[in-house]
């Protein structure tokens, strides 16, 4: 009986895929991949139809480096939302199984000491690390790495001015637009909570909202940016403060889902109705902004995709230097989009 290619899967097709349509291990899909003799006939037929049926494309990377060494990649985390963390992983390990890669990821607490963090990197005997912010603005840890001959990706913002290989979305950009779409919408009291200051996508954003604001030849009212850092409760702190100004917003913009999340649970608290009263919109589109009522109008960032795209960076890097040649430093910018979902509306209340 014939397969048929799976209906849904996020993103390219993975050797795991690849290895669950033909019915064999991934250990085999990748002797099939590199050509090694150890595999049937039959099996070999097996795994090549599965390749063209579901149009899988190993990194040419992993086949520099078939015959090397494995490959081992780093990630050193600092991200404070369960919901983006879980999305980076599921990309950046998706990638390494296609290229027979180890991922070994290290959590950096808020305040642990940089130089710290570098020796254990460079202890773990790593070929290249992935940063995501804040770490990615790290001075000291980025300096180590690199006289240490490691390979860096930072992600999360694209830095076209840096020497050092980024991937990442036009956040002030997003932020604009998402901004944009509330005013169309008819709100001119429009709030905003930003992230941790140390984050380059914090800084972005804000300036994309303030763009907005100040095209449209609105007034940007200090009072109604309140500061968060990514997490659940800072976003019901924040959302607290906006809430309880003599003349409250219409509509609250926060800077990640979970704090998008966290305002519209506080408006729920203050009996407000959403979007109605208050229009609530995200940023990320992580799962938490399809499993809380109503559904959050959020940025769609890439996550996954931007972790994949940071492991294969990483893997051309790490080949290019294997092979004693020069490789360019990319700088990838992927694409966003505003989805529109039940948190937001025009404003109950037209200003005037």
């Amino acid at each position: 009986m014939n397969k048929s290619p799976p209906s849904r899967r996020r993103g390219a097709p993975t050797i795991h895929d690849v290895a669950t349509y033909a019915g064999v291990s991934r250990m085999t899909v990748s002797r099939v991949i590199n050509g090694e003799d150890r595999v049937k006939p039959e099996t070999r037929r097996l795994v090549d139809a599965a390749i063209r049926a579901l149009n899988y494309a190993p990194n040419p990377a992993a086949r520099s480096l078939a015959g090397a060494s494995v490959l081992r990649i780093g990630l050193l985390s600092r991200i404070p939302s369960a919901a983006y963390l879980g999305e980076f992983l599921i990309g950046a390990l998706d990638r390494c199984s296609q290229i027979n890669s180890q991922l070994i990821v290290r959590r950096n607490e808020p305040g642990a000491d940089e130089e710290e963090a570098a020796e254990m990197l460079i202890g773990a005997r790593l070929d290249g690390v992935i940063l995501p912010p804040p770490l990615a603005d790290a001075p000291r840890l980025i300096e180590r790495l690199i006289d240490a001959g490691i390979a860096l990706v930072a992600t999360g913002s694209v830095r076209s001015a840096s020497d050092m290989a980024s991937i990442g979305i036009d956040d002030r950009g997003a932020a604009r637009e998402m901004t944009r779409h509330l005013i169309k919408l008819g709100h001119r009291r429009i709030a905003f909570i930003s992230g941790l200051p140390n984050h380059a996508s914090t800084g972005l954003r804000l300036a994309g909202y303030r763009d907005a604001l100040e095209e449209a030849g609105l007034p940007v009212d200090e009072s109604m940016i309140a500061h968060g850092t990514y997490g659940y409760q800072s976003g019901l702190t924040a959302a607290e403060h906006l809430l309880l100004l003599d003349k409250r917003p219409t509509a609250i913009f926060a800077s990640n889902d979970d704090m998008a999340a966290a305002a519209v649970a506080t408006a729920h608290r203050h009996r407000l109705d959403v979007p109605a009263d208050l229009s609530v919109c995200g940023f990320d589109d992580t799962p938490v902004a399809t499993t809380i009522w109503p559904e959050l109008t959020t940025i769609r960032q890439p996550v996954a995709a931007m972790a994949d795209g940071a492991v294969t960076i990483l893997a051309d890097l790490i080949a290019a230097k294997r092979a004693g040649t020069a490789a360019s430093v990319p700088h990838r910018l992927l694409d966003f989009e505003l989805i529109r979902r039940q948190s937001d509306g025009p404003p109950r209340y037209l200003d005037r």
